[in-house]
């Protein structure tokens, strides 16, 4: 039964990455998984909802795998009758269209990549501060409202329990330098996966980022990588739970999937620290549904579309007043680094230079 329960989560998982996903060359996807709107139901809502500008319309752009993104567009049209026209694509693509729509905007909402990418793009959005903001943890929200965080994402170290003895399991960054994992660590091109970026800034805060040790680590941490890049985060989290790799460094909410699973796997939270970047919402600048884009905001970030992706999907809530999900520990125990968003941001293009010199040496 393990196996088989094994092998349909790997389908499933497989099957969201190729529909919608945050890296590498990614399929657009336009519609509206919506439920059918030729119900009683679904009319009666329509006729009674009053959205203010006469819109039954919002055209919301994500990056989010399409079980919880389809899972939060049903219960938000269910709950206020406004259809979500949707396009679903990599982050770094839609934020592109968004930059080249700027002078006509088709978006109303951004929903999904990491605050870092965002952070990028403040300058096509506007200011958006949540009805709710009184439960909505500030760490997460950035200081000029430009977007508001909707789910932390811890970064992790992955590893399968059979290639990895117990003595040996990494306890934090610096263990993977160690020779006895090299050519065994599973690290995704920061180049094409937003995660391995985010984990790229994580080490190099963590061992110094303004005074050259935290480039000095890389290197080593490149060395021991023994020339194996993987072209996609995806393969990260599966190539270890099929023992391809003895280590990954990937989301948490990957690699808890598998644990939850049953699978022989484990993850570590870095003793230097590790970072929380959460997949972030943006309202965008001259929205032609603004009203819509609110509820829209206001709904992701609520309690009750919160507490679902916690339940249902193992995605953990901004809300201070919302658990985590089941087995996770709280965000106060895990160890962090202070990562800074405009640094990651502003200076993408310095970092990835420099990463791209180290990986030619």
């Amino acid at each position: 039964m393990k196996k088989k329960f094994l092998s349909m989560l790997l389908a499933v998982m497989m099957l969201a990455t190729t529909m919608v996903g945050c890296g590498g060359n990614k399929q657009t996807q336009e519609g509206q998984p919506s439920t059918p709107s030729t119900t009683e139901e679904t009319t009666q809502k329509e006729d009674t909802s009053n959205t203010g500008d006469g819109s039954k319309h919002v055209t919301v752009y994500s990056p989010h795998p399409a079980e919880p993104l389809n899972a939060g567009i049903k219960e938000f049209q269910e709950k206020t009758g406004i259809t979500v026209d949707l396009v679903a694509a990599g982050t770094g693509e839609l934020l592109k269209r968004i930059e080249a729509e700027s002078a006509n905007p088709l978006c109303d909402v951004f929903w999904g990549g990491g605050a870092d990418s965002l952070a990028a793009y403040t300058e096509y959005f506007e200011p958006f501060t949540p009805e709710d903001m009184a439960n909505i943890d500030a760490a997460y929200v950035d200081p000029n409202h430009m977007w508001t965080g909707e789910s932390p994402l811890p970064m992790v170290i992955m590893y399968n329990k059979k290639l990895v003895a117990e003595s040996d399991v990494p306890q934090g960054w610096s263990d993977l330098t160690d020779p006895k994992f090299k050519g065994q660590i599973a690290y995704a091109d920061p180049a094409k996966s937003g995660s391995s970026y985010t984990i790229l800034c994580t080490m190099l805060t963590a061992f110094g980022k303004d005074d050259g040790k935290g480039w000095e680590f890389i290197e080593k941490f490149v060395e021991n990588l023994d020339g194996k890049i993987l072209s996609s985060s995806g393969d990260v989290y599966k190539k270890v739970a099929d023992g391809e790799y003895a280590v990954g460094l990937t989301l948490e909410k990957e690699a808890i999937k598998y644990v939850q699973a049953g699978a022989d796997v484990g993850i570590v939270y870095p003793k230097e620290g590790t970072s929380a970047v959460p997949d972030g919402i943006a309202l965008v600048k001259g929205s032609k549904n603004k009203e819509n884009a609110e509820i829209f905001l206001n709904f992701v970030l609520s309690k009750e579309c919160q507490s679902m992706m916690a339940a249902d999907f193992g995605r953990r809530p901004v809300r201070t007043d919302t658990n985590p999900p089941e087995g996770l520990p709280p965000m106060s125990e895990i160890p962090m680094v202070d990562y800074d968003f405009d640094w990651a941001s502003s200076q993408k293009e310095n970092i990835m230079n420099q990463w791209k010199e180290i990986i030619v040496q």
